[in-house]
């Protein structure tokens, strides 16, 4: 059975930087693109990066690009989001999931097209 375990977030002033990390177990993790997304008190849940299987593509959202980066290591079942020049409004529960295999490969944005998530770690950046 798949599973997604979030961990590394925590409380960070603004300006600081946090790494977050994602472990799923079951041996295909390699087969997959992964994305974080991230959800805030009263907003939906939104897209903030995606990685390829192999690593070698990564998209991030306008807010996040050159501030955060996605990475994966396959022979630990892990991606990462390390996040830099952290902002308040980087607050928010973030989430990795899992890319449905089958969805289009270009359709990143969209929650439906994920068909694993993990249970969130807080992330809260004060001013």
């Amino acid at each position: 059975q798949m599973q997604l375990v979030e961990s590394g977030g925590g409380l960070v002033q603004a300006g600081g930087s946090l790494r977050l990390s994602c472990a799923a177990s079951g041996r295909t993790f390699d087969s997959y693109a992964m994305s974080w997304f991230r959800q805030a008190p009263g907003k939906e849940r939104y897209f903030v990066a995606t990685i390829n299987w192999n690593g070698a593509s990564t998209n991030y959202a306008d807010s996040e690009k050159g501030r955060f980066t996605i990475s994966r290591d396959n022979a630990k079942n892990t991606v990462y989001l390390q996040m830099n020049s952290l902002k308040p409004e980087d607050t928010a529960v973030y989430y990795c999931a899992r890319k449905a295999l089958l969805s289009p490969s270009g359709d990143y944005y969209q929650t439906k097209n994920y068909d694993y998530w993990g249970q969130g770690t807080q992330v809260t950046v004060s001013s």
